[in-house]
């Protein structure tokens, strides 16, 4: 990195440090307030804080599960449950000789994160309401086998909690040390939050086509989420078991899995704050509201009715001051291409994408019938056609998102893996879409960073624990993420949340989210869609300069005038087939592409 590049990001550093003390400020005030508590009370609301705290323990993981990946699962007490179980049934010696109380909560969270991960696995396949249902099914079962298991589980009877040592065998030890944990909980999870597996969580979540075409794979990173999700509720559950000091199948009632789920909901997905304050709101609610703990689950209803009217984003939109600063209307997009080579200078190849004989089906309708085609680096190759004449799905099966019937698509010489998308950017290959796929409560700068998140090498317990490598991280993606953007022209907008930009802004996100992974191939499809006359002009020299630096770059479009100004070479489909090959001078005069597309 240059000397000059290196002093602003020293100083980029220095403008986030106040944003930071900003946003730990309402946390350190919560755990500040939680500190004096006791001081100020009696042993019955320290009591209650404490369930707060273990609630809190299970709902921060779990926020990552719900909040940032957006799978629901509702019956997330079935880990709670097990973990209470487990811990008391290894401290009284029910199966084996009584073990140490802290070794029975290490064992109830390996046992959480073992069936956290068996529960979240159908997330793999399984959407929305059917994972919810499942989740459900699931804490039903375990309940009923709590039941049934009277020998061990004392049945419906219940059995004797665990008890910690001293000095934690006070109200004030424990809750002391059940507010260390939800605070070393809420970090942690924080961490992941503010790293690329957050990042990915979200862009799973709300554009998960793109994330596959980042690199993310879906079912590695829900798998150490559920892990981790699964770990602390085993925790909680050990510690709620304490706390109960004595525990039966009753005391895990589908009310309690409602309010973990509610508190995530109310507090706003994608934010730790949020659901922060509602679990504590949801716990300490029903103190004051004693005659109506009968309807607590249509008071939770009717919360959440009134926040998802009222306050659609929840608690975490009602505290983000930032997204609804004004930002200026009349915007011009500026790229900088002379910066590309700082971002993607040097990646040069001899190999090219080659497609042959591919056919693809849709039923009866061939998309595609025995296309011949060849993206060489260092050019833009145009590739043009009727609506439906197979373009779109031609990207689709080089991006492995279609498998073909018959045919190749090689690299080098050799296959790209069929229907295997989250693949190709391990090949250098990154894509747009014709429908920009963008996250729209993070910001521009967040939506870049989705784009290298292979770039990455900090595992996800180094991200959780703020180890080196995950700074190390950070600060690299974010360097580049701000590089790419004064490329593309949006560098004033980094900090501005993405879904405020407008459609033509969106195009260049795109191709600035496709630069972090220092492309050898773009895809680009349709990108001047929407775009005014100036603005197709700028995108053009864009593309050019990339290509220039050696990235093979090819353009879907129906603007002819942008793909016979900039393209090397161009292809036109009709009915999936071949219609033309050739330069753009060539394809200009061909009678039947003026016949079928250009027109007279």
């Amino acid at each position: 990195m240059s000397a000059s590049s290196s002093v602003a990001a020293q100083g980029q550093v220095s403008k986030e440090l106040p944003g930071l003390m900003r946003q730990l400020l309402p946390f350190l005030g919560i755990f500040a307030v939680a500190l004096v508590l006791p001081m100020v009370s009696n042993d019955y609301w320290t009591l209650i804080a404490t369930r707060a705290a273990i609630y809190w323990v299970l709902v921060s993981a779990l926020n990552l599960v719900v909040g940032f990946a957006g799978q629901l699962a509702i019956g997330w007490v079935a880990m709670l449950t097990l973990g209470a179980y487990t811990s008391s049934v290894l401290v009284a010696g029910q199966v084996l000789p009584p073990v140490p109380v802290f070794l029975a909560l290490g064992v109830a969270a390996a046992v959480g994160a073992i069936f956290g991960l068996i529960v979240g696995l159908p997330a793999l396949r399984l959407r929305t309401f059917y994972f919810a249902m499942t989740t459900l099914g699931f804490a039903t079962i375990v309940t009923q086998v709590a039941l049934a298991w009277q020998s061990i589980t004392g049945g419906g009877i219940g059995i004797v909690g665990p008890v910690l040592p001293a000095p934690f065998d006070t109200i004030l030890g424990f809750y002391l040390f059940c507010l260390a944990l939800a605070a070393f909980c809420t970090w942690i999870t924080a961490n992941v939050a503010h790293s690329r597996f957050g990042r990915s969580l979200v862009a799973i979540r709300d554009a998960e086509v793109a994330a596959e075409s980042a690199g993310i794979s879906k079912p590695q990173l829900l798998g150490s989420v559920f892990l981790f999700a699964g770990a602390m509720a085993g925790i909680a559950g050990g510690l709620f078991a304490t706390l109960q000091s004595y525990i039966s199948p009753e005391a895990f009632t589908f009310d309690l899995s409602v309010l973990f789920f509610i508190a995530i909901l109310i507090g706003g997905r994608g934010s730790i704050l949020g659901p922060l304050i509602a679990t504590i709101v949801l716990t300490w609610l029903p103190e004051f509201a004693a005659p109506l703990v009968a309807w607590s689950t249509f008071l939770y209803a009717a919360l959440l009715l009134v926040i998802v009217l009222a306050v659609p984003g929840g608690i975490a939109a009602l505290l983000d001051f930032r997204s609804r600063r004004r930002i200026e209307a009349d915007r011009t997009i500026l790229p900088r291409p002379e910066l590309l080579p700082e971002i993607i200078g040097g990646q040069t190849t001899s190999d090219a994408i080659v497609l042959k004989k591919l056919v693809l089906s849709f039923g009866g309708i061939r998309a595609i019938d025995g296309l011949d085609l060849t993206i060489e680096p260092g050019t833009v190759h145009g590739l043009i056609g009727p609506n439906g004449s197979g373009k779109t799905t031609t990207l689709n099966v080089i991006c492995g998102f279609y498998r073909p019937e018959s045919g190749s698509v090689t690299l080098g010489g050799a296959p790209l893996p069929p229907a295997a998308p989250q693949t190709r950017a391990a090949y250098g290959i990154a894509r747009t879409f014709q429908t920009p796929r963008i996250i729209g409560e993070a910001s521009v700068l967040e939506n870049v960073m989705v784009g290298g998140n292979i770039r990455g090498s900090g595992t996800f317990v180094e991200s959780l624990l703020a180890l080196p490598r995950h700074w190390q991280d950070e600060a690299a993606l974010r360097r580049d993420a701000r590089l790419a953007l004064r490329c593309v022209g949006l560098g004033p907008l980094a900090d501005v949340q993405a879904g405020r930009l407008q459609h033509s802004e969106l195009r260049f996100l795109e191709i600035a989210r496709g630069l972090m992974l220092r492309p050898r191939f773009l895809l680009l499809d349709e990108p001047a869609a929407g775009l005014s006359v100036d603005e197709i002009r700028k995108l053009g020299a864009l593309i050019q300069a990339i290509s220039r630096q050696g990235t093979g770059v090819l353009l879907v479009e129906h603007h002819a005038d942008l793909i016979f100004e900039i393209c090397d070479q161009v292809t036109v489909l009709n009915l999936g087939r071949e219609l033309a090959a050739g330069t753009p001078a060539e394809i200009r005069v061909h009678s039947e592409v003026v016949s079928a597309y250009l027109g007279s």
